[in-house]
């Protein structure tokens, strides 16, 4: 029988390596609440990423949603359709109405000359998302939000570890989140972060995650519970001693689709952007059934036939879910709706074997007419 073939595979240490660092914990007892691995792994992080500050919370959605309300934000928030749920849900959540501009068909980020024209008197930030490790236009977006007075936060999820012009991504805007969940590049099981520059907007992150507590006698804020426990934190420890070597394994397995697929009629290839260091951290194709022959939803279901699982990632767009219920128009984004059903992501982690990704692209192109 062939082997089943995720679309992703969260990395791990090896389990002693794991078992060796949550050893102290049977010590201490101190499980939650910003212990030594929490403070650990923040600092490291900090490192990492190259960010002037960071504050770890229990998943990359408490991230966008908190650093939302700690920013106080009023009225109209512009950002994409073309994500997953919770940058949506976040900006909604906070009772903020969201304006849904347009991606480019090239890296499929969001496009910075159809900003402008959505921002009116109700606007005060933008959410941009970086995608598939695909960096924003950062510069044009932050000549805008300076010219408008706008606060910028990206949804940082796709690109752990990724740099622009040398910077880490993270030091980017008023704010950047990033996720930490099980299928990302790096991950603490469960878990996020968000980056930042402003001290009192760290303070009022913290407040926020840990239920409006300003000091043991005093609360003075009605915040949330998202804080990283222990565990994840350790998790994370582990895991960040080895993701550069996990990054390496991934862009082998880019590579190795570039190689199998650039010269496919009908096969839009994820860009190689210039002056960014990648992650690697997803392989979308688009589609075009005129050329290719068929199209997505039949790639997708006949790759499932020889047990490979693609995603059909993003779809559908946020504004056209049914929890909405039509309260936004898909065709004022029209080239995210049309991307969305035609993109597909194939499988891609550490240790897909390269002749499984030889096989994975031999099945595709059978399927060309």
């Amino acid at each position: 029988m062939e082997k089943n073939i995720l679309v992703t595979k969260s990395s791990m240490p090896e389990l002693n390596e794991y078992v060796e660092e949550i050893k102290d914990i049977w010590e201490t007892h101190w499980l939650t609440n910003m212990g030594s691995k929490h403070q650990r792994l923040q600092s490291e992080l900090k490192d990492y990423l190259n960010v002037q500050n960071i504050e770890l919370l229990t998943n990359g959605h408490m991230a966008l949603e908190l650093s939302m309300q700690a920013m106080k934000l009023k009225g109209e928030v512009i950002t994409t359709p073309f994500t997953f749920a919770s940058t949506t849900h976040a900006i909604v959540r906070n009772g903020l109405t969201p304006v849904f501009c347009d991606i480019n068909p090239t890296d499929f980020t969001i496009d910075t000359t159809k900003i402008e024209a959505l921002i009116t008197d109700k606007t005060t930030a933008i959410v941009p998302v970086h995608v598939y490790g695909n960096v924003c236009n950062v510069d044009e977006i932050e000549k805008i939000a300076k010219k408008h007075n706008l606060k910028v936060i990206y949804d940082a999820a796709h690109t752990f570890g990724v740099k622009y012009n040398d910077r880490g991504i993270g030091s980017y805007g008023d704010a950047s989140c990033f996720s930490f969940h099980a299928t990302k590049v790096f991950n603490t099981i469960e878990g996020g972060a968000v980056c930042f520059n402003n001290q009192e907007f760290g303070q009022e992150i913290y407040r926020l995650k840990n239920f409006g507590i300003k000091d043991q006698e005093t609360v003075d804020g009605i915040g949330a519970n998202a804080k990283m426990n222990e565990f994840c934190a350790a998790m994370g420890l582990c895991n960040l001693k080895h993701v550069d070597r996990e990054i390496e394994k991934r862009q082998k397995v880019v590579n190795r689709y570039r190689y199998n697929l650039s010269k496919i009629d009908g096969i839009q290839l994820n860009p190689v952007q210039d002056n960014v260091i990648s992650n690697y951290a997803y392989f979308p194709i688009i589609i075009d059934e005129d050329n290719f022959g068929v199209n997505r939803d039949v790639i997708f279901e006949n790759l499932k036939q020889y047990h490979i699982t693609a995603r059909k990632y993003f779809y559908p767009i946020t504004n056209t879910f049914d929890c909405y219920n039509g309260t936004y128009n898909a065709d004022n984004t029209p080239i995210a709706l049309d991307i969305s059903k035609r993109v597909l992501t194939l499988p891609l982690y550490a240790d897909l074997e390269i002749s499984e990704v030889d096989r994975i692209c031999n099945i595709i192109r059978s399927f060309k007419k």
